[in-house]
């Protein structure tokens, strides 16, 4: 009785096992007619591994010896242990010490604060969303609209809270209803979910976990979480899922240690921690590990139809010096973790060449070449996060009107770096966290000024180049800052001032999936042309956005930082003719502030003689904090 064919076992022990999970854990069967679970461990050094079964049924003291096989797999089939059953591993290790683990591999765990994992199997799910799967092609993702939610499940909505559920926690069912119906209102095309693999530590957000195949119980069942993604997917809706193969955390029950010796993580203590996390980093020169890992990726996206992984920690993974004071240089004597860039490497080509999934790379690294292909040099990400727009942006924005003028140039440099990546722009989660405060709370002024100044945020994200990431309650200019503990202020959306910011954000979705040139860019520089970056006196910029070699379908974008009104404002524009507004910051507004409001008409007409370099000119009057868009003409 051997877990792995030769084949299999091959693979495994070179780090290119990508279903290792159909073999390892905990699995019902039938052998020779009889029903029970097949447990399958790797633990190469440990003296003895028994299975420990549901304490209600055996007691936890109850241990069932297993057998160890080829490459330190351990295994053993146990009748009547069903699904539904808790168990972890008893492991003697090396030191002739005995602790008790959970399974690596567990599909299903108990909910925190216990810990044990819980037989599932892959289960036998109905889906619904073949023709949504069948559309799906990472080879075009570059071409297409690219609008993400970014979401946490637990504060984004909770339910009544009484004594028997201080939690509030919604079920997967319950939140993939509710969630298909907002992000299909406001126009999204996916969702991104945090913290989905299972976690001890709620303040953690997901990004320590313990369970790299275990959907968290916190919201219900895997069968749960795969009707919610196939809920999405019948809407249209793409998942993104937050995966994290730098490091896991130092919890007793999980892999820290795991078999009495560093297996998952080093050895070498220069390169087992993140001092900054305080989590042990894996260890990707390790085959085994590498075999864990890229079997977790393929895990979500086969069995769980997931659409892209965002990477967490690129950086991390990539610089043997990562918070760390004392490094391990590598064999050339640079800082890169060669062990670990080679997994990336691995990583993406695989998910790239085997799935219709994308990958993407939450990475706030300086290296050159993330999204390019691995063929090509780079490490085949196909989109990394930009944290440079995030970071210059929201500075810029912080900053009193009078004094933008001053930092106008960190607001106008993006563009020159944007096209050398394939880069998402992102308003996230980091952003709004405890201690950060809300995107309101970033602008000056009185509150108008900080609404109004939130949605020319808004614009300029969804004009500039790069796909889009908003995170929960942003879009609802929410005025507290993001906690796990409590849902978001969802009364916002029923306030004037506030829901003009949500309709605003979903006109601007509805303009970026609607005009190519605003989510087709790629890496063409020539797809962004400026036509005014130095009016920086008055908190102005004008560019345009087009294809490559041609203005056809382009379209001309002017922004007003500033709560100063400009009624005479006159900028370069390509072509003479009619230009029409197809959006403005103040067409949301309540009770009026349209297009034919003021004498403001949809189409603005050149006037002769050119401007800003270019050979016509449009005059319009610009209100405070506007910002407009208009289509250039055929």
């Amino acid at each position: 009785m051997f877990v792995f064919d030769d084949f299999e076992n091959h693979l495994y022990h070179e780090g290119k096992s990508y279903g290792s999970y159909q073999k390892l854990g905990a699995h019902p069967v039938v052998e020779d007619g009889v029903k029970g679970t097949h447990f399958a461990v790797w633990a190469p050094n440990a003296r003895s591994v028994s299975v420990v079964t549901d304490a209600k049924k055996y007691g936890w003291d109850k241990e069932c010896p297993m057998e160890k096989g080829k490459g330190g797999v351990w295994e053993i089939f146990l009748a009547g242990v069903r699904k539904g059953d808790a168990y972890r591993f008893a492991i003697t290790g090396p030191d002739g010490k005995k602790f008790l683990k959970s399974d690596p591999y567990a599909f299903q765990t108990q909910l925190r604060p216990e810990n044990a994992s819980v037989v599932c199997g892959l289960g036998n799910y109905t889906w619904h969303d073949a023709a949504f799967v069948k559309r799906r092609d990472n080879k075009k993702v570059l071409e297409q609209p690219l609008a993400i939610y970014e979401v946490h499940l637990g504060s984004w909505h909770k339910k009544f809270v009484d004594e028997n559920d201080t939690d509030g926690f919604l079920n997967y069912r319950e939140l993939g209803d509710m969630l298909a119906d907002y992000v299909s209102f406001m126009g999204y095309t996916h969702v991104e979910l945090m913290g989905i693999c299972e976690y001890p530590f709620d303040p953690s957000w997901g990004y320590q976990v313990t369970g790299y195949y275990a959907p968290t119980a916190r919201y219900g069942t895997p069968d749960d979480f795969r009707y919610m993604i196939d809920t999405l997917h019948k809407r249209g809706i793409g998942v993104i899922f937050d995966w994290v193969p730098a490091h896991f955390p130092k919890d007793d029950f999980a892999l820290i240690r795991f078999d009495g010796t560093p297996l998952y993580e080093s050895a070498d203590p220069l390169r087992a921690e993140f001092p900054i996390w305080g989590s042990m980093a894996f260890d990707h020169g390790k085959p085994e590990v590498r075999s864990f890992l890229m079997s977790s990726a393929f895990y979500w996206i086969n069995e769980f139809h997931v659409d892209a992984l965002r990477v967490d920690a690129v950086a991390a993974m990539l610089y043997a010096d990562f918070s760390r004071k004392m490094f391990r240089k590598n064999i050339h004597g640079g800082r890169i973790n060669l062990e670990s860039e080679a997994f990336l490497k691995q990583l993406t080509t695989e998910v790239r060449n085997r799935t219709t999934a994308f990958i993407a790379a939450e990475d706030s690294s300086i290296e050159q070449g993330i999204t390019e292909e691995v063929s090509k040099g780079g490490l085949g990400f196909n989109f990394k996060w930009n944290m440079g727009w995030m970071h210059d942006s929201l500075l810029y924005f912080s900053k009193h009107f009078n004094e933008r003028r001053n930092h106008h140039k960190v607001l106008t440099h993006t563009p020159e770096y944007v096209f050398m990546e394939n880069f998402i722009l992102v308003l996230s989660h980091d952003d709004v966290c405890p201690g950060k405060g809300s995107i309101v709370d970033k602008h000056p002024g009185n509150e108008w000024e900080r609404l109004a100044g939130v949605k020319s945020l808004f614009a300029l994200q969804f004009t500039h180049p790069g796909k889009k990431l908003v995170f929960m309650g942003l879009d609802i200019a929410q005025t507290d800052e993001w906690r796990i503990d409590k849902e978001l202020d969802w009364y916002h959306a029923d306030e004037p001032s506030h829901r003009d910011v949500m309709m605003n954000v979903r006109k601007l979705l509805e303009i970026y999936r609607q005009y190519p040139v605003l989510h087709a860019d790629g890496k063409d520089p020539k797809a962004f042309e400026w036509i005014n970056k130095d009016y920086g006196h008055a908190n102005i910029i004008s560019f345009i956005r087009k294809k490559p070699r041609n203005y056809s379908g382009a379209l001309v974008v002017v922004c007003n930082f500033s709560p100063w009104h400009h009624p005479d404002h006159v900028f370069g524009v390509p072509k003479a003719g009619g230009y029409e507004r197809i959006y403005s910051t103040y067409d949301t507004v309540p009770g009026g502030g349209g297009p034919e409001e003021l004498g403001y008409t949809p189409v603005l007409q050149t006037e002769h003689g050119g401007w800003d370099g270019k050979p016509c000119r449009l005059r319009y009057g610009l209100r405070p904090f506007e910002c407009i868009i208009l289509r250039v003409p055929k």
